[in-house]
């Protein structure tokens, strides 16, 4: 009797699993509510402070100390079920498979740059997309690692790439490095030093440099520090530095600078830069999140009236077992002259 395709197809997803030494599925759920307010006006909103994914993992034993990896990471909204932006790729969050080994770690596909993911580290929102959290506008200065990409695409990763770390050089030094390949990056129009008739990059056009990117940790006792090094395909540059230290166990303080240069692509304000300062606190079964940072100039509109973004913020997590936890946020961001807004949410996360 032949086998239908239902059962032939189960076969072979029985047989690539177990082939593997360990395949993980595992995820986030985040979901609360959020209210924010504008020069009197006021909104009320289903939020959330973390993405949302499922993703799965896992690592096969070559023998001899090689191991291969492989990891997809699908974002989605559970409020309503949808994909993630439906502009962004299916694995949104990443997409990549890899060796490791004695020489250090190689993936080839999509994910953070060196640079994003390094310095989630050092924010006090541990590089969550919260509207109180500062990774996503101060800690980069404005920046985007892959800005030809298609509008409302994700910021902070290459497509493309390859990536490298090495292995933890005396217990205490890693260097990463990512490198992207210029077909990552044909997308929309980038008006750059050129004018609406005459971009300087068009559409689907090809990027100008190739993008990469390169941090550097550093990690002893309860110090720790990075520098990070990063160009786009539209030959903007950001360099960022930080540190985190832990005077008793129960409390991390944290700081980052970063400069961010558009003078190859925007004529006016081409420097950004930006600091801020943060620390969480261990108390009970929770912990307090809490920052200030600052941006000058901000270059969204490349006005030379938005002078300066500062932020102040803080937060709770109040953790029900290992894995799940309620939070509520607060933040007031003031960009000088045009706007001032306080936001606040609070909601429940859980990772399985």
């Amino acid at each position: 009797m032949k086998k239908s395709l239902v059962t032939v197809a189960l076969m072979g997803a029985f047989g690539a699993a177990s082939a593997q030494s360990s395949v993980a599925i595992y995820g986030t759920l985040d979901a609360g509510l959020s209210k924010r307010t504008n020069s009197g006006n006021t909104s009320t909103m289903v939020g959330k402070r973390d993405n949302n994914k499922l993703g799965f993992r896992g690592v096969e034993d070559l023998g001899n100390g090689l191991k291969a990896l492989f990891q997809l990471e699908i974002r989605y909204e559970p409020d309503t079920g949808v994909i993630e932006n439906t502009t962004r790729p299916l694995f949104q969050g990443q997409s990549r498979v890899g060796l490791q080994g004695g020489f250090g770690t190689v993936r080839i596909g999509r994910g953070l740059t060196a640079f994003q993911e390094t310095s989630t580290a050092f924010e006090p929102w541990s590089g969550m997309p919260a509207t109180a959290g500062y990774q996503t506008d101060l800690q980069v200065a404005g920046y985007t690692s892959d800005p030809l990409s298609a509008p409302g695409n994700s910021a902070n990763r290459f497509s493309n790439a390859v990536f490298y770390n090495t292995p933890v050089i005396g217990g205490i030094f890693q260097l990463n490095a990512t490198v992207a390949s210029k077909d990552a990056n044909n997308g929309p129009v980038i008006i750059g030093r050129g004018t609406a008739l005459a971009p300087q990059f068009t559409a689907n056009s090809m990027a100008a440099v190739v993008p990469y990117s390169l941090s550097a940790t550093a990690t002893t006792g309860p110090f720790a520090a990075y520098g990070a090094y990063e160009r786009n395909a539209v030959d903007t540059k950001l360099w960022s530095v930080g540190a985190s230290f832990k005077p008793i166990p129960a409390l991390k303080l944290m700081g980052s600078y970063q400069k961010q240069d558009q003078e190859e692509s925007v004529l006016i304000n081409p420097e950004t830069k930006a600091w801020l300062v943060g620390a969480n606190y261990n108390i009970g079964q929770g912990m307090i999140r809490a920052g200030y940072g600052q941006k000058k100039p901000d270059n969204q509109a490349n006005n030379p009236n938005i002078a300066k973004t500062k932020q102040v913020s803080i937060g709770y997590d109040y953790n029900l077992s290992a894995r799940t936890y309620l939070y509520v946020d607060a933040a007031r961001k003031k960009i000088t002259p045009a706007a001032t807004f306080n936001f606040y949410s609070l909601g429940i996360h859980h990772n399985f």
